[in-house]
């Protein structure tokens, strides 16, 4: 019996390429020639000359305070009627002008909500009623007390 010695070296490298090749994936968006139509160049994308702009923070716009309407007092008027007139309150006209009639400041001793003269000029916002808790700013300044006797003072 004759013994024939084969090499396998080749099969065995055939046998490795064709496996090697069944598991590389096909590329994924492979264009494929149409053989109608021309292939169309690729449109260049403008860039924006100069550097990146860098994002910066802008302030948020503040909300804007209701705006006063204005009521000249005329002869017959009561802050009632007045409030009345314009949905609001008689003691709401009182806080938004106590710092101009000094009578109109509910939280003085010389408070008089009938104490109107004809001519003033009232500031109000319509169908707005002022918050006990959260007051308008400004109060007036008290005047100085001024005392009837004479002062102790030599010559006075």
């Amino acid at each position: 019996m004759v013994h024939v010695r084969t090499d396998r070296t080749p099969l065995l490298i055939l046998v490795a390429a064709l496996f090697l090749a069944a598991c590389v994936p096909e590329p994924a968006a492979r264009a494929t020639p149409s053989p109608t139509f021309a292939r169309a160049t690729p449109t260049p994308v403008p860039t924006p000359a100069g550097p990146t702009p860098t994002p910066t923070f802008v302030r948020p716009t503040p909300t804007p305070q209701p705006t006063f309407f204005v009521h000249t007092v005329v002869a017959g008027d009561s802050l009632g009627k007045i409030a009345k007139r314009y949905r609001t309150t008689a003691r709401s006209i009182a806080y938004w002008n106590r710092v101009t009639y000094a009578t109109l400041d509910p939280d003085s001793e010389g408070y008089d909500p009938d104490y109107l003269v004809v001519g003033w000029t009232l500031r109000l916002i319509p169908g707005a009623v002022v918050d006990p808790e959260n007051l308008p700013p400004g109060r007036p300044t008290p005047e100085p007390l001024h005392s009837a006797e004479p002062s102790a003072e030599p010559g006075g």
